[in-house]
C-alpha cells in the first residue's frame, strides 16, 4: 500500500489530506483518487511534480512497488 499526501491545491481539489492506495505506478495510484472536485483535480495532476519516497518526478509511469508515500506538489509561488 502507498499513501498519497496532497499539498495546497491538491488537498483542495481532492478534499484529503492522504489516502492510501494499491497500485503498480504512479498513473495507476492518481486515478483511483476519488477527488471533491474532480475537473479540478484531472487538471492540476499535469501541472504537478510528486515525490516518490523522498525523489522528484513527473513521470506518471513511475512504478510505486515498494513505495510508502508520495506527496503530491502542485506549483505554488514564493516556493
Amino acid at each position: 500500500m502507498t499513501t498519497l499526501r496532497f499539498f495546497a491545491a491538491a488537498r483542495a481539489a481532492v478534499g484529503l489530506d492522504e489516502t492510501t492506495v494499491r497500485a503498480d505506478s504512479l498513473d495507476d495510484a492518481l486515478r483511483q483518487v476519488a477527488a471533491a472536485d474532480p475537473d479540478r483535480w484531472s487538471a492540476l495532476q499535469e501541472r504537478c511534480s510528486y515525490l516518490v519516497d523522498g525523489v522528484t518526478t513527473r513521470d506518471r509511469s513511475t512504478s510505486l512497488t515498494g513505495v510508502g508515500v508520495v506527496d503530491v506538489m502542485p506549483p505554488f509561488a514564493g516556493g
